[in-house]
């Protein structure tokens, strides 16, 4: 009997997974992003049947490409970038099961903290926060998520 339980495992495996390998990959490309980005070397957002990852995204102007000076605005500019890729998929921040969080300066780490309780009201997602010596330009933040329906 104890060897039918595996064996009944990866029959249910197999019946179940096709929905998500036979799933086709659809790009998300946020009008505004494709505006004023058209020439990124990677896709903002990729979703794979119910399941949405979001290229890590900092707080940069989308218009101007220019990094606030105040730390809580370019985490609030950050977290926008995000919302763009999740509401252009039907996705909100309720659906997102796992953050990971990359900090210049390990120091801001409670502010970074305080804001993402803003956007994560309830049932927050499982999160990993890094600090790193740099980030592209001069992003002092970059959050990457990813979502399930």
């Amino acid at each position: 009997m104890r060897r039918g339980i595996p064996v009944f495992l990866c029959l249910m495996g197999l019946l179940l997974a096709p929905g998500i390998v036979c799933a086709k990959k659809k790009v998300i490309y946020p009008a505004e992003m494709k505006k004023h980005r058209p020439d990124m070397p990677f896709s903002p957002g990729v979703q794979v049947g119910n399941i949405l990852w979001a290229a890590g995204q900092t707080g940069a102007s989308i218009e101007t490409n220019e990094y606030p000076a105040d730390f809580k605005e370019e985490v609030h500019m950050t977290f926008k970038r995000v919302e763009m890729i999740l509401n252009d998929a039907g996705y909100t921040f309720d659906d997102v099961v796992e953050a990971k969080v990359y900090l210049t300066d390990i120091s801001t780490f409670a502010t970074m903290s305080g804001i993402f309780k803003e956007y994560f009201k309830n049932d927050p997602p499982a999160r990993t926060t890094v600090g790193v010596s740099t980030l592209v330009g001069k992003a002092r933040i970059e959050i990457t998520v990813t979502a399930a329906k």
